[in-house]
């Protein structure tokens, strides 16, 4: 896990150059303060990379890596975790290795394979290949998304970084708002891909590919994997409960196994909640060494239904896993809140929780955390799988019942007046559909509120091209049928992707630590494609729960699910009672309101 940066330009790659892209590592230091090293090409590239050192400890691995005949230049962040397997089958066709890792496993794939080779690729990753012959960048990013990466074109050429933020420390790169960007934000909590909060820099989608030239021509992006098929191709299953298991247990297994690679110790955080609990299990099974499990604890849920320490015990003392409590107080939080906004890449309403979490993994000394981030929308955990079926039945009906709609907008125009709640005057226009059903859901504002949140005519351009139902239909696509299947599939592209995978990746660095997650894997959910729509008769996670082969405790699986969040709303109520104000206004102004809070992050971030 590491950042990379570069800049790739016509004319020579001068002085300036690798000043900007010192600039830009120096502003990652914390995504891989092992090592940073940089690589120019005098024909018009300089890259530099920083390193958190995972697998190969040695020197020898440092990045940017060289070809042995010097054709091809790498930079890479992330984890290859097939790497081992792959590099047996290159050894057996005449390839030899000068390292122990990954980074040369990919160098040797492609110069083999080119984007072909995407596809045998197991992990989470971002990487940039500079091909000497062809004068020519390829850039890659894994299925999901797990891991960024972010490119923008300026008077200089292309720049490209693992972090916006980074892109933006050059003063290459106009900060013009991104309409649609910001847009999403406020519709959703975080702004959907390929856009960002500005309008010149665009993230490469996830389980895509580009190619830049030398004279600045973007060929691409190319889809070479897309999550959405596994939920549009997964049949019907009529399969019994105990034939499902063993399918979903050989894949989770497989998955934890993959996800353990390393050449450092491994923790996981532990919430009290079946993902994590099921993850420990099977860690357990994997693994004969001593593990780490951390548990973020706050005074205000003690003894509450929100407190995750009981739980977490629980799964501790099943599995014999050394377990960490750590407390966070709010004047801890308080005295963080400058540290997390300037981590924190893109506007989210979410993360500070991982943020901590991630925080007590780094006090503990390791480099490297499973995370049970996923596991809802893999299987079928949300709410939402059982509300928005019902929500989209329901407006179908009222808009087959003569007069029924004008009745229906009437009453809930009243409610949207007097609970503050402006979605509620859209019901009937988009509750008939699951695109907009989502949106009714999970949604922050309404589009007539987005005048006042980022200007009348930013507003006016971003709503003449989409609405909140074009906006998830952009990210997610066509859905099949199966309208669990499809929750499933707008979960994982929309919220998981956009909002918990990027939180994870910001929170989890600005430590210095890797967070993994073998629930969010594209060659585990391929594997239970399947049984994928089976999941829906099996009610609470109990596929996942019963993975171990020592399962959850009964206690756990019944517990309601409380969510991995943090006592903003009484920290809130609680300044705004005492006046606590100063630069702790944040907290009283955004407290437990999530509209609040998104205005406040909205503010802080790029403040």
């Amino acid at each position: 896990m590491c950042g990379l940066a570069g800049i790739l330009m016509s004319g020579g790659c001068g002085g300036l150059n690798e000043q900007i892209v010192r600039q830009m590592c120096d502003s990652m230091r914390a995504r891989g303060p092992d090592a940073v090293q940089y690589w120019s090409d005098e024909r018009g590239l300089c890259v530099g990379h920083r390193r958190l050192s995972i697998i190969d400890l040695d020197t020898r691995a440092n990045q940017p890596m060289c070809s042995e005949e010097g054709r091809y230049v790498i930079i890479f962040n992330g984890e290859i975790y097939n790497f081992r397997e792959l590099r047996h089958t290159l050894e057996s066709k005449g390839e030899v290795f000068r390292t122990q890792s990954d980074t040369e496993v990919l160098l040797k794939l492609y110069s083999r394979e080119g984007e072909a080779m995407l596809t045998r690729l197991r992990g989470m990753f971002a990487f940039v290949i500079w091909d000497k012959a062809k004068q020519s960048v390829f850039m890659a990013r894994d299925p999901y998304g797990i891991k960024p990466l972010y490119y923008a074109k300026s008077g200089r050429g292309w720049i490209f970084a693992s972090q916006v933020k980074a892109l933006m420390t050059t003063k290459l790169v106009d900060s013009a708002p991104n309409p649609l960007g910001q847009m999403g934000f406020w519709f959703f909590g975080s702004v959907p891909e390929p856009h960002t909060w500005f309008r010149d820099v665009s993230a490469l989608p996830a389980g895509a590919w580009c190619q830049i030239t030398i004279e600045g021509g973007l060929e691409g992006p190319y889809h070479y994997w897309d999550i959405a098929d596994a939920w549009r191709e997964a049949p019907e299953c009529k399969m019994n409960k105990m034939d499902v298991q063993e399918i979903v247990r050989s894949a989770l297994s497989n998955s934890v196994k993959q996800h353990l690679v390393a050449d450092v110790p491994v923790g996981i955080f532990l919430s009290g909640g079946i993902d994590s609990g099921a993850l420990a299990g099977l860690m357990r099974e994997q693994s004969g060494a001593s593990i780490q499990g951390i548990t973020i604890a706050f005074n205000e849920f003690k003894g509450r239904h929100e407190d995750e320490v009981p739980g977490a015990r629980e799964v501790a003392k099943r599995y014999e896993i050394n377990h960490h409590v750590r407390t966070v107080t709010r004047r801890e939080f308080e005295d963080d809140l400058p540290k997390i906004f300037s981590s924190m890449d893109q506007p989210s309403v979410d993360g500070i929780n991982t943020w901590f979490a991630s925080k007590a993994v780094a006090e503990l000394d390791l480099k490297v955390v499973i995370s049970g981030v996923g596991g809802d929308e893999l299987f079928y955990g949300y709410p939402s799988f059982r509300q928005l079926p019902a929500l989209v039945s329901c407006c179908n009906f009222i808009e087959r019942v003569p007069g029924a709609n004008a009745v229906v907008d009437f009453m809930f125009n009243q409610k949207a007046t007097r609970s503050g709640n402006h979605r509620w005057r859209w019901l009937t226009l988009f509750g008939a559909n699951l695109y907009g059903a989502y949106w009714l859901r999970r949604g922050l504002f309404a589009p007539e509120e987005l005048a006042g949140l980022m200007g009348e005519v930013f507003a006016d351009k971003a709503l003449c091209k989409m609405d909140p139902q074009t906006l998830v239909t952009s990210m997610v696509g066509s859905l099949p049928a199966d309208s669990m299947a499809a929750i499933g599939q707008i979960e994982s592209m929309a919220y998981l992707r956009n909002q918990l995978l990027r939180d994870s990746d910001w929170a989890s660095m600005s430590h210095s630590v890797e967070l993994r997650t073998p629930l969010v894997d594209a060659w585990l959910l391929r594997d239970l494609i399947p049984v994928l729509r089976s999941f829906g008769r099996f009610k609470g996670k109990s596929l996942l729960a019963a993975s171990p082969s020592q399962p959850l405790g009964k206690d756990l699986i019944s517990r309601t699910k409380t969510g991995f969040g943090i006592p903003l709303g009484i920290w809130g109520q609680e300044s705004m009672a005492t006046q606590d104000l100063g630069h702790k206004q944040t907290l009283a102004q955004g407290g437990g309101d999530s509209r609040l809070w998104a205005k406040t992050i909205a503010k802080m971030v790029y403040a």
